[in-house]
């Protein structure tokens, strides 16, 4: 039987945080916003991002620019500059040809998370994927990682692993879940978090880990 395995998105396998330096940018030369304009929507968006954001933005700064448009150019200039590393994507192949299952489990809006995953190639690797706004519910919540499982074919009863960047939302949840957890080092550990499994600096040593550990 093949074995369960959770990764998170952005800050684990695809670099969000320069496709959003560079999507923010280029929204804003487009549309000639002011630098206070661009200051206050990297500040908004530092997280996440959805469409509520842009209906603000616009309101804030009296643009003339739908939201709905303005939303639409985002997602597809994060799309357009967001990148998965070529040694995860073959990392992820291995796992495959080891019979691995693979699910990406993801906090945002559907339709962004999907356009970095067709993107970046990793649609193509992974059996399902769990994104939160698919349920208007975010990780640590169970029946995200719930919803993760079963579009891989898999129930979480059988167990796995979860391998993500977040404590609480990644480790935490997968926790919850009854997975083992790989933690990618770098944000701040909650002092009442229990332990993830194992700690790494690159997703790619997590990846190595789950092809040693295929129990």
């Amino acid at each position: 039987m093949s074995c369960l395995a959770l990764f998170d998105l952005d800050g684990t396998l695809a670099d969000r945080q320069s496709a959003l330096s560079d999507a923010v940018a280029g929204l804003c030369r487009a549309h000639d916003l002011t630098p206070d304009a661009e200051r206050w929507l990297r500040t908004q968006l530092a997280d996440r991002a959805n469409p509520d954001d842009f209906a603000r933005l616009r309101h804030a700064f009296g643009l003339a620019v739908p939201a709905a448009q303005l939303w639409q150019e985002y997602v597809d200039l994060i799309a357009a500059a967001v990148t998965c590393r070529p040694e995860v994507l073959e990392g992820l192949a291995h796992l495959r040809a080891a019979a691995w299952t693979i699910g990406i489990i993801t906090n945002g809006a559907g339709d962004i998370q999907r356009a970095k995953l067709a993107a970046t190639g990793l649609i193509d690797l992974v059996d399902g994927v769990a994104v939160s706004g698919d349920l208007e519910i975010r990780k640590p919540d169970l029946r995200l990682f719930e919803l993760a499982a079963s579009r891989c074919g898999v129930n979480l009863t059988d167990g796995g692993w979860m391998i993500g960047d977040n404590p609480a939302g990644d480790i935490g949840g997968g926790h919850q879940a009854g997975l083992r957890t790989i933690w990618l080092r770098g944000r701040p550990w909650p002092e009442d978090l229990t332990a993830a499994h194992h700690v790494v600096d690159d997703v790619t040593d997590a990846i190595n880990i789950l092809l040693n550990n295929a129990e």
